[in-house]
């Protein structure tokens, strides 16, 4: 097969969401406060279809399953990937993904390692990202009291930054971000703080202590990233870039 696959994307409602998708990528949004373009995705809570060509109409998971030859005959089960374009028009809630042991045992899905390529952001942007406790019982215990201030760490960003963000990683995108994001195929998210906000009808969201307690990096430790530019073996083969 020669011909590109371009994926149908699939457009999610979130009460952080705003506009961005529509007035700078050109997206048909379902509202005013749409937070997520999930641009390839083969997830079940938003699966896009072959717009093109020989499989158009064909959703990405069927596809992955019934032509494994067109993914280099994969070993996963399911399509390993979701990336999504980000317009945080408010902050998300402060959040961290199971591995992939925990997910599956508890969610019946993988568990979530990202990354984040900030497109753009507003002057003095932040995020959250990791947190100050040392212990799981100081851990548990700032939350228990609300230390928000002394437990997370607040970090200024700007577009061009880079994130990895490991399984157990305490985190929230800021408000006034749009972020380039590249995950596992995973739908679990477990929320330690979600600023006491309410939606339309006056609810508070679901948080999950005990599960964020469960899987949380205890203590925080940035990732060490080492980066290597690997030139091609021919002169017709790009060069690669690898982060590891």
């Amino acid at each position: 097969m020669q011909e590109p696959l371009f994926i149908q994307p699939v457009l999610q409602e979130k009460i952080w969401g705003g506009t961005k998708l529509r007035d700078i990528y050109g997206y048909d949004i379902p509202s005013e406060h749409t937070g997520e373009c999930w641009a390839i995705s083969a997830h079940p809570d938003g699966t896009g279809a072959v717009e093109n060509g020989t499989y158009a109409g064909t959703k990405l998971d069927v596809l992955y399953v019934e032509h494994p030859e067109l993914f280099e005959n994969p070993t996963s089960p399911v399509f390993p990937l979701l990336t999504k374009i980000i317009d945080a028009a408010e902050a998300l809630s402060v959040q961290v993904h199971p591995d992939d042991a925990y997910g599956l045992k508890h969610e019946g899905e993988l568990g979530k390692t990202e990354c984040w390529y900030i497109i753009d952001a507003d002057e003095d942007a932040e995020i959250i990202y990791g947190h100050n406790a040392h212990t799981k019982e100081q851990f548990s215990e700032m939350i228990a009291e609300g230390n928000w201030e002394g437990l997370l760490r607040h970090v200024k960003v700007k577009k061009g930054d880079f994130f990895f963000v490991p399984s157990g990683t305490i985190h929230a995108i800021g408000g006034g971000i749009t972020i380039l994001e590249t995950q596992q195929s995973s739908n679990t998210t477990y929320r330690v703080y979600d600023f006491d906000r309410k939606d339309d009808q006056g609810n508070t969201r679901d948080l999950h202590i005990q599960q964020s307690i469960d899987v949380s990096m205890i203590p925080h430790k940035d990732p060490s990233n080492h980066f290597e530019t690997k030139a091609g073996s021919s002169s017709n083969e790009p060069a690669s870039f690898v982060c590891f």
